[in-house]
């Protein structure tokens, strides 16, 4: 089955055709609930945020002028509404609450994730794209609106400032699971 082009499948949306609406949901679902997570550390309220998000994207569909932006547009929409719903349900404070560290020991795993999430957004989305979500940088790339050298130098960085992180806790190279 050959793949749409996503200019084709804009354009086609924008003319009512809600197949191709319903291809781009497809091609884009995922990406946009792990943009929402890196706003609101919360997967179930990330689908939330994204489905919200789709929603807003079929009314303004028409308002797009460049169809090859798509999906850079796309997580624009997903980001403001996840902005939104962290400012009203306030869910943020309560993760980090309760993901602090019991009996002064951390886990390596919650010691990553914890500052995946403090890290600034610019930084956090690569991040999660690729690795949470397995995304290959041309597509990260597509939906953050950079390019792929631009992704490439973004996740250098972060992964930067997450190892001098655990290194500060005391987690050192293959030190998975207590500090050193």
């Amino acid at each position: 089955m050959a793949v749409e082009p996503e200019e084709l499948l804009v354009k086609a949306a924008q003319n009512s055709c809600m197949d191709s609406f319903a291809t781009l949901y497809d091609r884009y679902y995922t990406p946009m609930v792990a943009l929402a997570q890196c706003v609101l550390a919360d997967l179930h309220l990330a689908e939330d945020a994204a489905q919200q998000a789709f929603a807003i994207a079929c009314r303004d569909l028409p308002k797009l002028k460049r169809e090859d932006m798509f999906a850079a547009w796309m997580a624009g929409i997903c980001r403001n509404v996840a902005r939104q719903m962290r400012r009203t349900k306030s869910k943020l404070s309560a993760l980090n609450e309760q993901a602090q560290p019991k009996n002064g020991e951390e886990d390596y795993r919650d010691a990553v994730r914890r500052v995946v999430c403090r890290l600034r957004a610019v930084d956090r989305e690569p991040i999660v794209l690729r690795y949470y979500d397995n995304m290959p940088y041309e597509q990260i790339a597509s939906v953050l609106g950079i390019s792929q050298q631009a992704v490439h130098g973004r996740l250098v960085r972060a992964k930067r400032k997450i190892a001098d992180h655990l290194k500060s806790k005391g987690f050192t190279g293959g030190n998975y699971g207590k500090p050193g």
